[in-house]
């Protein structure tokens, strides 16, 4: 019996993080996919001067962004409300400060009227500077308000000419808002620079990046990004984690985003019923350089201060994520138990990383956060709870180790037999 518990105790760590990390809470998919508020999408395009240049398919690339706008806008989803944003459309000159205002809203987001959208479209001419970063904030002022998918797609042939204002921290701050708005990037032209840049950008909140060389694969990929932002999808609720257990906020069944500083650690409470099991999994996104060893360490403590549960992973840069998660099942009391008890136990759950910036980084805003929570009915019976669920599984493992005890008797006893029959003879 004893031996059985060691072992399933041993299992169970091992499937915590993972049972965690993949359960994504019936509750918070019925609350956010139920909401039916319309997609919205604005798509920015550069018009800065270099979108003369006659290298697409023998066509320049602003007629063939014009030509995909086109294509795109007959095939928009109807429920899909669309805006159109430009960057240098306007100012010719050589005043930076000047250059680095020019971006207007060449269409609202709203509902699409095709013929109207298609007629401002044909009205451009590249012009002047490259102002990535303001035509970021202010598409992201486009698509303010409303419960629905927010999405960006911005399409540029060049780097931002408008630093320091940098076009990849101008991401990270609009993702550190917690309003779940995605940019994907597209690049005109296959150059290091701007891959690099565009990439820092779409990585910042969780887009995309994709090199564009040809007419119909602009028309393609704008096409299944507006088409992405019409899927139903479950959108994180922004929260602040606190400083200690007495100040965080207190969380229910969900899906959650925040942001965590290197050397922070962040707390939540979640209130756990006797006879509920609580399921947490956190993943920590390096959206800039850091250094290549690093770890996430996540906590389930009483308001007493007594750990209950932890989790943890360790990375080495091998890739830009690392997750990890607990498992916490609180026993049912009897009646005589529950006498003169509270209802509800409080989790305190801490969250703490050990990612470190490179060199030159900026450190701000934190590393993003995202938090499932899911607090269900416990199992049972009480050997379920000791087992984590596992139920008849036990049956398979327990065959398993008869069969091995028995091969090994088997292996034992023809080996003895051999010796001996080599000693006779």
């Amino acid at each position: 019996m004893i031996t059985r518990k060691r072992l399933a105790a041993g299992v169970c760590t091992l499937l915590a993080a993972l049972t965690a990390g993949v359960a994504v809470p019936s509750g918070a998919v019925a609350d956010e996919t139920a909401d039916k508020a319309a997609p919205r999408v604005d798509l920015v395009l550069d018009v800065s001067g270099s979108m003369r240049t006659r290298d697409i398919d023998g066509t320049s690339r602003m007629a063939a962004a014009k030509q995909a706008f086109n294509e795109v806008l007959d095939a928009t989803p109807e429920d899909v409300e669309l805006g159109i944003r430009t960057l240098g459309a306007d100012y010719p000159g050589d005043d930076r400060v000047a250059g680095c205002k020019d971006t207007a809203q060449l269409y609202p987001v709203g509902p699409l009227d095709r013929t109207e959208a298609k007629t401002a479209v044909a009205t451009l001419t590249p012009t002047g500077w490259t102002p990535i970063g303001p035509a970021l904030l202010a598409a992201a002022e486009d698509l303010e308000g409303g419960d629905g998918t927010k999405r960006i797609v911005l399409i540029s042939d060049g780097e931002d000419t408008c630093a320091p204002l940098d076009p990849c921290e101008v991401a990270r701050e609009i993702a550190a808002k917690g309003i779940g708005l995605t940019i994907d990037t597209l690049g005109l032209v296959p150059n290091a620079k701007l891959r690099v840049q565009l990439s820092c950008i779409a990585e910042a909140t969780g887009g995309t990046y994709t090199s564009i060389e040809h007419t119909d694969e602009l028309t393609d990929r704008v096409n299944e990004l507006v088409d992405r932002a019409a899927d139903p999808v479950v959108v994180p609720r922004a929260v602040d984690g606190a400083d200690a257990c007495a100040k965080a906020p207190q969380l229910e069944s969900g899906l959650y985003t925040d942001r965590e500083e290197f050397g922070q650690e962040r707390w939540y409470r979640v209130d756990v019923l006797p006879g509920q099991e609580l399921r947490t999994s956190v993943s920590i996104a390096a959206d800039r350089s850091v250094d290549p060893s690093y770890g996430l360490l996540v906590r389930a403590v009483t308001v007493h201060g007594r750990e209950i549960v932890r989790g943890e992973a360790a990375g080495t840069g091998r890739t830009d994520v690392i997750s990890t998660g607990v498992r916490y099942p609180k026993a049912e009391l009897d009646d005589k138990e529950g006498e003169g008890k509270p209802a509800a136990e409080t989790v305190c759950l801490a969250v703490t990383h050990s990612f470190s910036p490179a060199e030159g980084v900026k450190t701000t805003p934190g590393l993003p956060l995202e938090m499932t929570v899911d607090v269900v009915d416990g199992p049972g019976h009480a050997s379920d709870v000791a087992a984590f669920g596992l139920g008849r599984g036990w049956w398979l493992l327990g065959v398993l180790v008869l069969a091995g005890f028995l091969a090994g008797l088997l292996w034992g006893w023809v080996s003895r037999w051999r010796v001996a029959v080599w000693r006779t003879n």
